[in-house]
């Protein structure tokens, strides 16, 4: 029997939940259908979020022959045998067939290479599935030929929906009596993924044979813990073991930290994945509490790509346990995402005219660079000028951390800037 979520996959656009930003009416992406202009493309975004159902649907609304690969168990031979089927349609066929190739950051650079040739020549249109950043994953001559859409978690109105359409329209769920009495930790278990939740929500079903069955957060809590194996099936536990790992690390506990390594290492991760992972932490959430997290980050992902397993282990462990027991803040990160939450608020404000190069004399005829501070020039090699544009004057984006280090750059602002970023 298939599982739940395979029965109500959804069949056309209209169904398809989650994601308006890129397919809702008057899209990019969604035009490009309407009009049977489609692109190669690389859907990026976490698991359960509707990147096969979305290559699904878009061949099915184009009317187009669909091949699907998957990188895990596909290799050069299974491209090149799919690609001559694909020419092959193409000689009868006017329509240009699918290539949907499931994790295709998986796939090494040969592989990738072999699909090179069919998508510059147009035997192909090709929508390549990923959950990693695909400006690592991806090699750039492929990516370069590629639009990258990127796919959000569903919300949970949308989750809420999806509960409520597989009651209703799922053969064998409608033929029962459900009630939702509770749906959080549906919602919760679930964590923005439509395969968890809707595999959640038929062990929970099937886990009662009352004539009605009351969903509620404790049955779901208490079915899932027993049937964890089960609900981890399709391999979402990995995803659950990689969030560990960078929380156990964020929460500064070494020992859990080294726990998820090895559960990672074990279960064949790329070690390039786990360091790029930390490289990524060592800014967000160390940050200016301890710059030089971020250098022995960057040198453990140099180092893993040259030394490789299992050697690797060994620098993965360090870099892990020193991340651990560094401290923490993610002032810088938090930071630059009010910076950019300004920009996209206040639009592109001017900036101040003595901040501006003025290389024409037209240009310093009207006043660009003028009253200009050259700080070098200043006691301490500072001076009090206004940087920030007119309407953003006095905006404060920086609020240093309550550790040794970033104490030292609250003193260090307070004593040249005074009050006028509160610091």
């Amino acid at each position: 029997m298939q599982p739940l979520a395979e029965r109500i996959r959804p069949k056309s656009i209209d169904t398809y939940l989650g994601q308006q930003h890129i397919i809702g009416k008057g899209s990019a992406l969604r035009r490009s259908i309407e009009q049977n202009l489609l692109p190669s493309m690389v859907l990026w975004g976490p698991p359960g979020v509707g990147k096969t159902s979305l290559a699904l649907i878009i061949a099915n609304e184009l009317k187009r022959p669909f091949y699907l690969l998957s990188a895990i168990n596909s290799g050069v031979k299974d491209i090149r045998e799919v690609i001559e089927k694909a020419g092959d349609n193409n000689l009868f066929n006017q329509s240009k067939p699918v290539l949907f190739i499931d994790e295709i950051h998986r796939f090494s650079k040969s592989q990738q290479d072999s699909l090179l040739g069919a998508v510059e020549k147009g035997l192909v249109t090709l929508i390549g599935a990923t959950t990693e950043n695909p400006s690592f994953e991806v090699i750039p001559a492929l990516l370069s030929r590629c639009q990258v859409y990127v796919l959000k978690s569903l919300e949970e109105k949308d989750l809420l929906r999806l509960i409520h359409t597989a009651i209703q329209e799922d053969e064998l769920l409608s033929a029962k009596k459900i009630q939702i009495k509770e749906h959080e930790a549906l919602i919760r278990v679930s964590g923005g993924d439509a395969r968890k939740l809707l595999n959640a929500l038929e062990i929970s079903v099937n886990s009662s044979y009352a004539d009605e069955i009351i969903i509620t957060n404790e049955l779901v809590l208490e079915v899932i813990q027993q049937n964890l194996a089960l609900y981890d099936k399709s391999g979402e536990n990995h995803y659950d073991i990689v969030s560990a790992f960078i929380k156990s690390i964020r929460g500064s506990d070494p020992n859990a930290a080294l726990y998820y390594l090895a559960r990672m290492i074990k279960g064949g991760e790329d070690p390039l994945f786990i360091a790029r992972r930390m490289l990524i932490l060592a800014s967000e959430d160390v940050g200016n509490a301890n710059p030089n997290a971020l250098l022995l980050a960057n040198n453990c992902f140099n180092a893993v790509n040259v030394i490789g397993m299992p050697e690797a282990r060994i620098i993965l462990g360090q870099c892990a346990s020193y991340l651990a027991c560094s401290a923490k803040s993610n002032a810088s990160y938090k930071g630059i995402d009010d910076a950019l939450a300004a920009v996209e608020k206040t639009g592109d404000l001017p900036v101040p005219l003595h901040l501006r190069n003025a290389p024409t004399r037209l240009m310093k005829n009207i006043d660009y660079g003028k009253d200009y501070a050259y700080a070098h020039s200043y006691e301490n090699n500072f001076v009090e000028q206004e940087f920030l544009p007119e309407d953003l004057s006095g905006s404060r984006f920086y609020e240093p951390g309550d550790n040794a280090r970033e104490k030292e750059q609250r003193e260090f602002l307070k004593l040249r800037w005074k009050d006028k970023y509160g610091y």
